[in-house]
């Protein structure tokens, strides 16, 4: 009986593992379907100045983390670490960053897998490893005795969520989520978020079931792909641009499964949004979050859009908000 038992059990999990193989090596990346994606004419535009230069903090594993630092001018400012979205760096944040110089210690960090110096462009070692990072960054960063908050955008408010829902959440005093991406299934989630990202489904299935056994072997493999505008690409940024994820950094880049949890463990926040966001719908997030967490302050902005709400006049004063209420 309990030989019948194992065989059963031994057989069932070696055709479940052969469906995953099937769906994995049935889908690759390819060339993507007509659309216009994001629009990044105001953020390339708020990007012409001379940026503040990159440093570097060392990670774990050796890592050189690519850094911009904006010192702020408070003898008692918190630290702000500023996380960018998908596709692109830290750049993004480079006019919002010295504009809040006067209110915290800003930092600015280039997520491995980003920006000018990757390592692994679209990729990392492991699922946890951009929580890793930050816990890194503010451990080298943050004066004794320093609040922080770790503000994010798009991709980079899920990456925040996650944090708070990780092992280092209680290394944050306060959070700001710039229209973040929540989940796929999320109420707030438009489709392919705005016809920014595209993902290889059968591969992201098959990849869940081997993880669900601990086989971990593939998951380097592409399962995500980014509309890059091409006059990005063809621009002299192109070369920082990234186009495709792995399976572990896209699972790594956002909230859990159970995505709520995370958010129920965030501190204090402020989330604001555009209303006109083409990537997420914004009426969505105060719904959401706040059958989980009354910790949220929530602002959304007339007539602007998901990649311009960075530089909004209301994203700042918002910031400045929550850091005097600390």
């Amino acid at each position: 009986m309990i030989r019948k038992v194992l065989t059963f059990l031994i057989s069932s999990i070696l055709i479940t593992l052969g469906i995953a193989a099937v769906l994995i090596l049935s889908q690759r990346p390819g060339d993507l379907p007509p659309g216009d994606g994001l629009d990044f004419t105001n953020t390339l535009a708020a990007e012409g100045q001379e940026p503040q230069p990159l440093t570097q903090v060392v990670m774990r594993d050796g890592y050189p983390l690519q850094v911009r630092r904006y010192e702020g001018q408070a003898p008692d400012a918190p630290l702000l670490v500023l996380v960018h979205g998908s596709g692109w760096h830290g750049l993004q944040f480079d006019a919002l960053a010295r504009g809040l110089a006067a209110s915290a210690d800003v930092v600015v960090p280039g997520l491995r897998g980003h920006g000018t110096a990757p390592g692994r462009r679209g990729d990392i070692d492991y699922i946890n490893q951009f929580e890793d990072d930050l816990a890194d960054l503010i451990t080298a960063t943050a004066k004794q005795g320093q609040q922080v908050v770790l503000a994010g955008h798009s991709s980079g408010g899920g990456l925040v969520v996650r944090f708070a829902g990780g092992k280092h959440g209680d290394m944050m005093d306060g959070a700001v989520l710039m229209a973040p991406f929540l989940k796929h299934d999320a109420p707030t989630m438009r489709p392919n978020a705005g016809g920014w990202s595209y993902p290889l489904l059968r591969r992201i299935i098959g990849l869940s079931i081997l993880n669900t056994f601990r086989v971990t072997a593939l998951n380097h493999l592409t399962i995500m792909q980014l509309r890059m505008p091409q006059v990005v690409l063809d621009g002299p940024l192109g070369d920082t641009a990234t186009t495709a994820y792995s399976y572990r950094l896209n699972t790594g880049f956002a909230p859990r499964g159970k995505y709520l949890k995370d958010v129920a463990a965030l501190p204090r926040f402020t989330l604001i949004a555009g209303a006109v966001d083409e990537a997420f719908d914004a009426a969505q997030y105060e719904p959401t979050l706040s059958a989980v967490t009354d910790k949220g302050r929530y602002v959304i902005v007339d007539g602007i859009g998901h990649l311009d709400i960075v530089n909004a006049p209301e994203t700042r004063e918002a910031i400045e908000s929550l850091i005097n209420d600390l």
